[in-house]
């Protein structure tokens, strides 16, 4: 005889897990949340574009003269970067490089985690990440769509080290990342299927809420406002935005059928939808046999999906207020760049309304050691996140508090924001 109640069935339950409505969950900012008594405005959106490995500056955006890779010049006078990025060399007037960084740091996992939370790595706990800093401090906590998410870009060969996770530590665990596994895919199984939905889900509301009734901790109760924002989720509208499919073909091309390319178009329909932090990781960038024939063979895809990506928010009206930063964990050795080289690199930034058609820093010239050192405006990692937050409007001379009760600032100190930028 068929049980007249309605129930869920084995797919569904697979797919609210996906969706983080059930333990055992793989979205972790679904399975806690504390909900905030302070709704903080709409702030900027940041797009962090992360080359996993430590991509090559002279073989990229600060080229010298005698290197592998011609300088050619951008449409701003006197700036160049590689023949290899045409479509960036047109778009440098919405551009600011940073010749100059150094975090004398030459590990891979060490130095992404002190590039994404401006702070060394210690073996006392963990420092939030960038996304999830931005999470906290410009994200709206009873928002539909997440703060903060994670988009995979694939990997041209599995080396660079482990690979970072971008963790929110004392912050909590709302301000953890939802991670896209494929842009294609975008949220995979993010709706339930079956007529009876709505009596399902109401069954399950129901099962939740007897047990926050018997069970009052507050990990229950945060797991049942979990349960109850990520139905809100299945059911906005604004869910479209991880469907890649509802842009026309010509865009699709436009930023490229490589899956970094497809990325950046996903992650503009999330900061429009109002997502307030994106990074799409990259990996494979680790190139120990040399740079030259590996960035040549990425520069297309890249130069494509990043010029597109910066050209689309541009005419829709959102550069002004989507900041824009290309890195990887540190640069490559002067010369053929087969080595790690964290004593002077380059980054890249675009949009946020900050000062671009800019270089800032500069690394040596000559042929004895082209890009060896830096010879003006040295950044630090401390430096660059305090800049990045500013640019997004935080404050950063706030402290945060572990669970041990230390004080710890969100960034160092010591920092000195690069003023040129932020203008």
């Amino acid at each position: 005889m068929r049980d007249s109640h309605p129930t869920l069935k084995r797919r569904d339950w697979l797919k609210l897990s996906a969706a983080g409505l059930l333990s055992g969950v793989t979205v972790p900012w679904f399975e806690s949340l504390a909900a905030a008594a302070i709704k903080r405005p709409r702030g900027k959106s940041c797009i962090l574009l992360w080359m996993d490995g430590g991509p090559s500056q002279q073989h990229t955006f600060d080229p010298k003269t005698h290197g592998e890779f011609a300088p050619k010049p951008t449409s701003v006078p006197g700036i160049h970067i590689v023949e290899h990025l045409p479509q960036l060399a047109q778009s440098m007037d919405d551009l600011a490089i940073v010749r100059s960084m150094t975090t004398e740091i030459n590990g891979h996992y060490d130095a992404k985690y002190f590039l994404h939370t401006g702070h060394k790595r210690t073996t006392a706990f963990e420092h939030p990440a960038i996304g999830c800093i931005a999470s906290s401090q410009v994200g709206l906590p009873d928002d539909d769509m997440p703060a903060f998410v994670t988009i995979d870009a694939g990997f041209d060969r599995p080396d660079g080290g482990r690979l970072y996770r971008s963790v929110p530590a004392y912050l909590g665990p709302e301000h953890a990342p939802l991670a896209v596994n494929d842009p294609a895919d975008g949220l995979e199984n993010l709706t339930p299927t079956g007529d009876d939905i709505d009596a399902r889900l109401k069954l399950l509301a129901g099962s939740e809420r007897r047990f926050a009734q018997k069970f009052t901790l507050p990990a229950v109760g945060a797991k049942q406002a979990a349960f109850h924002r990520a139905v809100r989720l299945m059911r906005s509208k604004r869910s479209r935005a991880f469907r890649l499919d509802e842009e026309p073909a010509s865009l699709r091309a436009e930023y490229g059928s490589h899956k970094f390319g497809q990325s950046c178009l996903l992650a503009r329909r999330l900061v429009e939808a109002g997502v307030s932090f994106v990074e799409i990781v990259h990996r494979g960038w680790d190139d120990h046999g040399g740079a030259a024939k590996p960035i040549a063979y990425r520069a297309p895809w890249m130069d494509a999906g990043m010029a597109a990506l910066i050209r689309d928010l541009k005419i829709r009206g959102m550069l002004d207020d989507t900041l824009i930063v290309w890195m990887g964990e540190f640069g490559r050795t002067p010369g053929d760049g087969n080595g790690h080289f964290s004593k002077a690199w380059s980054t890249v930034w675009a949009g946020g309304g900050i000062q671009t058609g800019q270089v800032i820093g500069k690394t040596t010239e000559g042929p004895k050691s082209p890009g060896a050192d830096i010879v003006d405006r040295p950044v630090t990692a401390p430096d660059f996140i305090g800049t990045l937050c500013l640019a997004l409007g935080i404050d950063i001379h706030q402290e945060f508090l572990t669970p041990a009760k230390r004080p710890v600032p969100l960034v160092d100190k010591a920092a000195k924001p690069v003023q040129e930028l932020l203008g």
